[in-house]
């Protein structure tokens, strides 16, 4: 083992530069060289990479994004682009390649896996926390408490104008995000993708609600539930209240990460190196109760990370 490389696909995620500090210096102290190759899966069709070095990753583990950068590569989807992708690895004789991103990331490392016969090592990396093989990805803590603190300041408007609010939080596919920001801002309702969207049981909450005498709401909302937009009319149709939207978008992706997301992605790089120092590839490691650990890369591609249930019926619990 001599040479790894490093690529950051998919989307961005607070943390991701901590982990490509990680990485890097944790592979120098083990005299291995390390090729970052840029802007994704595109970087290895183009052979496009910097050597990264212990000062050249310096000063960036407070910042958000990757500065590798990152942009969608269609032509990675297709067989010509993985083999172009190998014919790369095999160009700059890399022994095993480290990938940071989500579970898309990690289904492009096990095609390039099987087609170069290189060593693959996935650090999950996405604000979504769906990968399956770790109960927490790098980014999520960082962007709940985005989510958070912009859901703070708007109660303090639903409040004093006595509305109810819907924040959409990302999440297109699943609402681990939402169902963590909802039950941390004390929202009264929580909309994810894998519950289906009962209007007239949003719309019952809302009327005990007031008859509770509360005179505001704060319902926190996953993108992939629908139009919510349209859900906000619904609900002002049927309850008679003001309803407002709010979308958080993109800013929810930025920003510095917490020290929970710095951690993770140290941790993660050290576990990352350790497989490929033992010549162990087509892995993803992983945080599984309170243990840094790994699991197969093709069973996290293949299995389904599950929504905790429970922490649903916990925050409708904590909303009466």
């Amino acid at each position: 083992m001599k040479t790894i490389g490093l690529v950051t696909p998919g989307g961005d995620a607070p943390g991701m530069n901590a982990a490509i500090r990680a990485v890097t210096r944790i592979a120098h102290s083990r005299k291995l060289q390390v090729l970052g190759f840029e802007r994704g899966w595109d970087g290895l069709l183009t052979n496009n990479f910097k050597r990264l070095t212990p000062r050249s990753v310096g000063g960036i583990i407070q910042l958000g994004g990757t500065m590798l950068h990152t942009l969608r590569c269609p032509k990675f989807e297709e067989k010509e682009g993985v083999r172009k992708a190998a014919e790369t690895l095999a160009l700059n004789k890399l022994d095993g390649l480290v990938v940071i991103g989500g579970d898309g990331s990690f289904r492009g490392a096990l095609d390039l896996g099987r087609e170069s016969g290189k060593l693959m090592v996935g650090i999950p990396a996405t604000i979504d926390n769906d990968v399956f093989g770790t109960d927490e990805t790098i980014g999520f803590d960082t962007a709940v408490n985005t989510a958070v603190k912009a859901i703070d300041q708007i109660r303090d408007t639903a409040i004093s104008h006595e509305r109810i609010f819907i924040v959409e939080v990302m999440g297109r596919k699943r609402g681990f995000l939402a169902l963590d920001v909802g039950i941390t801002v004390g929202a009264e309702v929580i909309l994810v993708p894998e519950n289906e969207c009962k209007m007239s049981q949003v719309v019952e909450v809302l009327r005990e609600n007031a008859r509770k005498g509360k005179r505001t709401a704060i319902i926190v909302a996953a993108e992939g539930v629908g139009d919510t937009a349209a859900i906000a009319k619904e609900i002002e149709k049927h309850t008679g209240s003001e309803v407002r939207l709010s979308i958080l978008g993109y800013a929810q992706r930025g920003g510095s990460p917490t020290a929970r997301s710095r951690l993770l992605a140290s941790l993660f790089a050290e576990k990352a190196v350790d497989l490929l120092g033992q010549e162990q590839g087509n892995k993803v490691v992983g945080l599984q109760n309170g243990a840094i650990s790994n699991i197969d890369l093709k069973e996290s591609c293949e299995k389904r990370k599950q929504i905790d249930s429970r922490l649903l019926k916990l925050a409708e619990m904590l909303s009466i």
